[in-house]
């Protein structure tokens, strides 16, 4: 039986992904058609790598108060115990309580959003930030669940992931990237980012989650108390050519050990 490289498996993964990439960015001119694109690509290959238990899509996310997040790029959400709000020719409305992780896609790290007339541009990541932060303001609920006939208590409410993915970095220093992420603080911080042919970045924070907030009622406390206490450490960046698995290693890590499985909700 041949031997696999796996080294060489992920090396070529990592090249078709780039190779795509570069290319709808290049040669498609549309900058909406372009931004579908670079979206979808993401999306396909997270689907394509992520274990089935996680669904992948563009949609907008809502709470039980009625409040909606701004549109993102890609939400990771339970598909298990969590059933669509609304769904309609392929956009999704998802319940903010099965939302694992979000990610704002474009087509490099470094650029800027136009914010209208007399107002500054913003750059792409605190854009991508603002809209990390739509996602996590949102009301979450935990109730009771019965497993194996056994009645498990509620528990806590989940971290939101948030990062942002790119095709390109043009930033000539990562000094700079780091800064704008130190900037970002509370429900607008970023945990991680993958620019495909520059490297991913992983941010480290110094706080943690109070355990004596343990009862349904204060669980939305401790989760904005997370938030709102962590403080930014460092950014670590990974090789280039380790980009993609390196970005996909850390995400299945903290969704698989961080995270684990959402909390349950009441259907009304």
């Amino acid at each position: 039986m041949k031997k696999v490289e796996l080294k060489m498996l992920f090396s070529g993964l990592q090249n078709q992904m780039t190779a795509q990439l570069s290319t709808n960015r290049e040669f498609i001119n549309h900058p909406g058609s372009k931004g579908d694109s670079l979206e979808n690509a993401w999306i396909e290959w997270l689907r394509a790598y992520l274990p089935n238990r996680y669904s992948v899509d563009k949609a907008i996310v809502i709470d039980y108060t009625g409040q909606t997040s701004q549109q993102i790029d890609i939400v990771i959400y339970d598909n298990w115990f969590t059933p669509f709000i609304f769904t309609q020719n392929g956009f999704h409305y998802i319940p903010a309580e099965g939302v694992y992780a979000v990610f704002e896609v474009k087509p490099d790290f470094n650029g800027s959003v136009p914010m209208g007339k007399g107002k500054k541009n913003k750059d792409f990541i605190t854009y991508a930030a603002e809209k990390i932060e739509s996602v996590r303001v949102l009301k979450r609920t935990s109730v009771d669940m019965i497993a194996s006939g056994n009645t498990v208590f509620a528990r806590p409410l989940t971290k939101i992931v948030g990062g942002i993915l790119a095709s390109t970095n043009t930033y000539k220093r990562t000094g700079t990237i780091s800064k704008i992420l130190e900037k970002q603080k509370g429900f607008k911080s970023i945990d991680f980012g993958c620019a495909a042919d520059y490297g991913s970045f992983f941010v480290e924070y110094n706080g943690s989650e109070d355990l004596s907030l343990s009862k349904p009622k204060d669980f939305e406390k401790r989760i904005t108390d997370y938030y709102n206490g962590r403080q930014f450490v460092d950014v670590s960046f990974s090789k280039p050519e380790n980009s993609m698995v390196t970005f996909f290693m850390q995400l299945s890590r903290y969704l698989q050990q961080a995270i684990g499985t959402v909390a349950a909700y009441p259907p009304d």
